[in-house]
């Protein structure tokens, strides 16, 4: 499949710069994949959708303030760190914006003690870098929330680009699907019959990357950690065995819970579309790992019967999962 086949002109006057208040005030496109059929509601009206039975699976990761401003110590240039992995006590995987950013490079941040020294070039901008001291009790102080590039009004309340479910920090992006979801409608949902599970897919580089290749085949997708407790794998499966839906709010976790489906029948994440088409549904197992699964139109779906998603960047590999789901 070509790039230009996941293409659409996006004016930039279509993108809320604020987030709407109350968060289950946002407008809900539903789209029957069977049928075609598209309706226009409001979020809040999911409730008429799901149905006693149904299972929600949320993502609980939080967004760390992953953004920080520095210079170059030795020549005083600019210097925009983005976290995007912890690799231990004070390594970290980043992208760094700012000219001739090299292993050898001290980046010093204003205000602070904090410096940290660049020690590895990997992909285009991304690097890894060494922090003088742990700095995960600093963020709060020295970072800000990195919101998409496309959002130009500051951020208010940090706390609104947070899920309300959101437990675990790990995170350089929300996963904005679940951003709509209030306590009224999860309690109304669980007042209804439906059940929840959760999963953790830390949001990295993979969000961020564009896809270059004019074969979108060719393309190589980064990976990000994601989790699935032998609990709620239970709780997919029992809900699959009784015909209740499976329901993943978000394209992360749809990643994570397709990757568990792979696993289960013994597939490899990194290739998909090489494994046997035996049974089209396969059970969810617990896992912790990374997973590099990269789902394009031509997928054969394991385990996730419906999804919950925001609309997603022209040419982007998001764009290209909740087409393969369509």
């Amino acid at each position: 499949m070509n790039l230009s086949d996941f293409d659409y002109n996006l004016p930039e006057s279509a993108i809320a710069q604020t987030p709407i208040e109350p968060r289950d005030a946002s407008r809900l496109m539903l789209l029957n994949r069977e049928t075609g059929a598209i309706e226009h509601r409001i979020f809040r009206d999911i409730l008429d959708y799901l149905l006693p039975g149904d299972l929600l699976v949320l993502n609980t990761t939080r967004v760390i303030p992953a953004r920080l401003h520095g210079f170059k110590a030795e020549t005083g240039g600019a210097v925009e760190v983005l976290l995007l992995r912890q690799l231990d006590e004070t390594r970290w995987q980043v992208l760094v914006g700012g000219r001739r950013v090299q292993p050898g490079t001290t980046i010093a941040f204003s205000g602070t003690d904090v410096t940290a020294n660049v020690v590895k070039a990997l992909d285009e901008a991304e690097r890894v870098i060494r922090f003088n001291r742990p700095i995960n009790e600093l963020l709060p102080e020295i970072g800000e929330m990195p919101l998409p590039p496309y959002i130009h009004t500051p951020l208010k309340d940090p706390e609104r680009y947070q899920t309300i479910y959101s437990r675990q920090e790990g995170s350089a992006a929300a996963p904005t699907a679940g951003l709509h979801f209030t306590p009224e409608i999860l309690h109304a949902l669980r007042q209804k019959g439906v059940q929840f599970a959760y999963c953790t897919l830390d949001i990295g580089l993979g969000t961020f990357q564009p896809v270059r290749a004019e074969q979108i085949e060719q393309h190589q997708i980064h990976s990000e950690r994601a989790v699935l407790s032998t609990d709620d794998a239970n709780r997919i499966n029992q809900t699959k065995l009784a015909g209740g839906r499976v329901i993943a709010v978000g394209t992360t976790v749809a990643r994570t819970l397709e990757t568990s489906g792979i696993l289960s029948e013994g597939g490899d994440p990194a290739r998909p579309y090489e494994t046997p088409n035996a049974c089209p549904w396969r059970p969810a197992i617990a896992f912790e790992a990374e997973t590099n699964l990269f789902i394009y139109p031509g997928y054969r779906w394991r385990v996730v019967d419906a999804m919950i998603t925001n609309f997603h960047l022209p040419r982007s590999t998001l764009l290209m999962m909740v087409s393969a789901f369509a």
